[in-house]
């Protein structure tokens, strides 16, 4: 099955595509799989890891919402891995390289999204990005401290995912694109159904480019990917798509993520956190074991992160309930 997989890219991938048989490797050898390529192999390990499970407790805008149809990160990340496949395969490259990359795009973000990513940063005086966290987890923490051994290209899509980052595969900067796509759209879809903007305040002239609902403005976003990039080696979007896509990024940062509703939330994130950054600063000895282990070879700092940003929501909740507030008390 491998070796027809193989084939299959040799006729087919584009020249500019990163075949299986070209990976550089991973960072400790091991026998290849008989029935998967490499890049097979690292989309199963980044689906079966716990990192990858915890994802579907983590917030992706709203925090904790009652209702179900709100995304969440694995959501978000189901998104991206769709619509990452979906320009891989319109420029004839490596579809298993690029899920990979978009399955484990997201593995070290922190509870509370962004606004979690924001604050550990502030804490930590080394800063902290998510993207360079999820690095950490698939080399290291994953597996009890053994990693995934992931090859290369995956963890430096991982890596770069981020707007302005550079990835080394043309696979990889398909998942830099589609994460902004899949965020701004859902984002705008979940913002309207929570009240917070209304269809009709979303700048007229990229509605009337890309299209008035997020299904067409994802058709027009990757369509104008595939027109400008098809071919060629570099992944890029059209200009006039490109600012338009931009022009609703900044709408987003302008009246979601700024709201006011979102900072009251935030600074209760931030007081949690940070009570728990300080907490476990002063007391080492009631981390969980592994991360105590993890403190003989590793600063302190870096283990509160590795510690804290792998939580979910609900788990940093319990664990700062826990720790800060009462018992109740019954009397019998």
């Amino acid at each position: 099955m491998k070796e027809k997989t193989i084939k299959i890219e040799e006729m087919f991938l584009s020249p500019y595509a990163c075949k299986s048989v070209d990976t550089v490797g991973r960072l400790k050898d091991e026998p290849p799989c008989p029935m998967r390529t490499p890049f097979q192999r690292d989309r199963d390990r980044i689906i079966h890891c716990k990192a990858f499970r915890r994802l579907k407790n983590k917030t992706q805008v709203f925090f904790s919402p009652e209702d179900d149809h709100y995304r969440t990160r694995l959501t978000h990340t189901l998104a991206v891995v769709q619509i990452a496949r979906s320009i891989a395969r319109a420029l004839s490259l490596n579809e298993d390289l690029t899920e990979a990359i978009a399955l484990g795009h997201d593995l070290g973000h922190t509870p509370f999204g962004h606004s979690g990513e924001r604050i550990l940063n502030k804490l930590n005086p080394n800063g902290f990005l998510h993207n360079k966290q999820s690095v950490r987890v698939v080399d290291y923490l994953e597996e009890d401290g053994k990693g995934l051994n992931l090859t290369r290209e995956v963890v430096d899509g991982i890596l770069n995912h981020k707007k302005g980052w550079q990835p080394k595969t043309l696979e990889g900067m398909v998942v830099n694109y589609a994460d902004r796509i899949a965020y701004i759209n859902h984002d705008i879809d979940d913002a309207i159904k929570g009240g917070f903007i209304l269809a009709s305040d979303l700048p007229k002239s990229a509605v009337k480019l890309l299209g008035d609902t997020s299904s067409k403005r994802i058709n027009s976003m990757i369509l104008a990917i595939f027109k400008e990039s098809d071919g060629k080696n570099f992944v890029k979007m059209a200009e006039e798509e490109e600012f338009a896509t931009e022009t609703l990024r900044n709408f987003l940062f302008d009246r979601v993520y700024n709201d006011i509703t979102f900072k009251v939330q935030e600074s209760k994130a931030e007081r949690m956190l940070t009570a728990l950054y300080g907490y476990f600063y002063e007391n080492t000895d009631k981390l969980p074991e592994f991360y105590l282990k993890e403190l003989i070879n590793t600063d302190k700092d870096t283990v509160l992160c590795d510690y804290i940003s792998g939580m979910s929501d609900g788990y940093a909740v319990k664990v700062f309930t826990d720790l800060f507030i009462p018992d109740k008390w019954e009397i019998t």
